[in-house]
């Protein structure tokens, strides 16, 4: 809970800047490319945590390997190794993303079908649930064989499970408490 809370405070001022700069969705992908790129290779992932390496030697190589970033972005991630803060950049990330997603009024949505919709399918589905909760929503489709068939649809915290294999355990747990 500290490191959110701390690696919160650091989206807020990076998310800042690039709303003043209007520049939040560069530095959103920006910041996103810096975290695959650490997520990529072990080696440089442990070459950047790693608490040994010279902070000068370690700010010079992310700053030439990473030279093309938007200049935000950059100077969030050498800050973060001038503070010794590196293992919050992947929360940091997280939280930007909450912030940006808050700031369009966006919600996430998470599909999972028992296979892939179709692009019409799930834009349709989208566009119900937008209508309905007069929202928009960021959405994320995943496929479970498990499911059978129908959808199970997550928005925040709420859940509505449309699948066969729901239905069944509904079905199992009605007649186990008969």
């Amino acid at each position: 809970m500290p490191n959110e809370t701390l690696a919160r405070r650091y989206a807020t001022a990076v998310f800042g800047l690039a709303e003043e700069a209007n520049k939040t969705t560069a530095v959103q992908r920006d910041l996103h490319t810096f975290v695959a790129a650490l997520a990529a290779d072990e080696s440089v992932l442990k070459f950047f945590r790693s608490p040994v390496v010279d902070r000068a030697e370690k700010t010079e190589v992310v700053a030439q390997a990473f030279s093309r970033l938007d200049p935000i972005a950059l100077h969030t991630i050498l800050l973060l190794i001038r503070k010794r803060r590196e293992s919050l950049v992947e929360e940091i990330v997280r939280q930007y993303d909450i912030l940006e997603r808050e700031s369009r009024g966006a919600q996430t949505l998470l599909v999972t079908s028992a296979r892939e919709l179709s692009p019409g399918e799930l834009d349709a589905l989208v566009k119900r649930l937008a209508t309905a909760y007069h929202t928009q929503f960021d959405v994320t489709q995943t496929v479970d064989p498990s499911l059978i068939g129908g959808v199970r649809i997550t928005m925040g915290d709420k859940r509505a499970d449309g699948t066969i294999a729901g239905r069944l355990d509904d079905i199992a747990r009605l007649l186990s408490t008969n």
